[in-house]
């Protein structure tokens, strides 16, 4: 099954198709502004690693130290998404290419690997229940019904950065970020 994936590159970023909720026949600048975003985040230890065709397939993780996520640990992978949708579901996709993350962070030393969760799963978020299959725990919570989970290798923990707890923002400002490849504007420039 290996050989059904391929990590996006610098290389190969213009000629590969971008797994995308963005639905679209023509160009779409979404998916464009993402190509670009990528070819700055790549550079970083960004990983893109997808299903060899067209298909909406694909994980996507970053460092935690150069994630853009208000999220605060040492050492740590952040999964951005993990998507596998439509007929490509119940072919073992999903749990290959968190195999695949789970064996990169070990080979690169990482202390573990992070996500994004909720206490009420919402439609944007990766399954946090089948993340839970492969060990990973909630290790944070806020107010919101957020959670952050983890999956440690050495006992350690990151943590939602203290400006979710408290919801101030030191400087107001809009800030474009992506989600699951769905673009979104958020109001923090600094956590």
């Amino acid at each position: 099954m290996s050989n059904d994936f391929v990590n996006l590159t610098a290389e190969n970023l213009e000629k590969e198709h971008l797994c995308c909720i963005i639905r679209s026949k023509k160009t779409h600048p979404g998916i464009e502004a993402k190509r670009q975003w990528l070819s700055e985040r790549l550079e970083k230890g960004h990983v893109f690693r997808k299903l060899n065709e067209k298909a909406t397939v694909f994980i996507e993780y970053a460092p935690l130290e150069t994630a853009w996520v208000p999220i605060t640990g040492d050492n740590y992978y952040y999964v951005y998404c993990l998507w596998v949708s439509g007929s490509c579901k119940g072919k073992g996709y999903g749990k290959a290419l968190m195999e695949y993350c789970i064996a990169d962070a070990r080979r690169n030393g990482k202390s573990g690997i992070c996500m994004l969760g909720a206490n009420k799963q919402k439609a944007w978020l990766s399954d946090q229940t089948f993340a839970k299959k492969f060990g990973f725990e909630v290790v944070d919570t806020t107010e919101q019904g957020y959670e952050l989970l983890a999956l440690s290798f050495d006992g350690t923990f990151p943590r939602f950065a203290q400006s979710v707890k408290t919801r101030e923002l030191k400087r107001r400002s809009l800030r474009f970020i992506m989600i699951c490849n769905a673009p979104i504007f958020i109001k923090i420039l600094r956590w």
